[in-house]
């Protein structure tokens, strides 16, 4: 059995639902989805779950309220993790929750 695994990441004009694509391998099949900005992801996180997924990543852009938001949105239905950054080059240098937070 396969684990259903996603990653999010923030991206200036992403659409959640072009900018996707799923990578198959023997033990993972990862879904892999950029989004704008948090509410986005949260509605995005929500719908990933409901189809099965039980562990999402989140880009280095998603800040401490951002990821917490993410995990609210799960409804502890899927394992988070973070990749981290202080500062994210991928969108000016700052953390998503000053930007979205």
């Amino acid at each position: 059995m396969s684990l259903k695994a996603a990653f999010i990441f923030l991206a200036g004009g992403a659409d959640a639902d072009t900018h996707r694509q799923v990578v198959s391998t023997p033990t993972v099949n990862l879904t892999v989805v950029g989004v704008e900005n948090y509410a986005q992801a949260e509605a995005v996180a929500a719908e990933l779950v409901a189809d099965g997924i039980g562990a999402i990543e989140l880009c280095g852009g998603f800040g401490i309220s951002g990821t917490e938001r993410i995990r609210q949105a799960v409804g502890g239905k899927a394992a988070i993790g973070v990749v981290r950054f202080d500062i994210h080059p991928g969108i000016g240098n700052v953390s998503g929750d000053t930007l979205f937070g």
